[in-house]
């Protein structure tokens, strides 16, 4: 089992920067390719970002290519996701995923484990 706690969100006008961290416990971190989804109010869960176990790999929605930028350090290192330029459609609860098997995947039922989630609220 491996519990993913997700934080660092908050609130940001258009234009600021966020950087969210998911800590997990449990399994070795290193086992599982990381993903970032996130979930706005009255639509489905979306696909954000991804890195693979060694962090060489990473795959981004386009929607945030060249804003959000994934990653990861050793086993016990956080994985991050920095946001730049926010925009308010970038509003959502952000969720932390990990996935045993599948690497680079944007499909949310690829993922064995989730956070809570964290707020990002970006104003106008």
């Amino acid at each position: 089992q491996v519990q993913l706690v997700e934080s660092g969100g908050g609130l940001v006008q258009t234009g600021g920067s966020l950087r969210l961290s998911c800590t997990a416990s449990g399994r070795t971190f290193s086992n599982y390719a990381m993903g970032w989804f996130r979930q706005a109010p009255g639509k489905e869960r979306e696909f954000v970002a991804t890195i693979s176990r060694s962090g060489g790999s990473t795959y981004y929605a386009d929607s945030v290519k060249g804003r959000f930028t994934i990653s990861r350090g050793n086993a016990k290192n956080p994985v991050y996701l920095q946001m730049n330029s926010l925009k308010p459609e970038d509003t959502a609860v952000y969720y932390c995923a990990a996935a045993r098997l599948k690497v680079n995947s944007s499909r949310s039922d690829d993922y064995d484990y989730w956070g809570q989630g964290t707020q990002v609220t970006v104003s106008p």
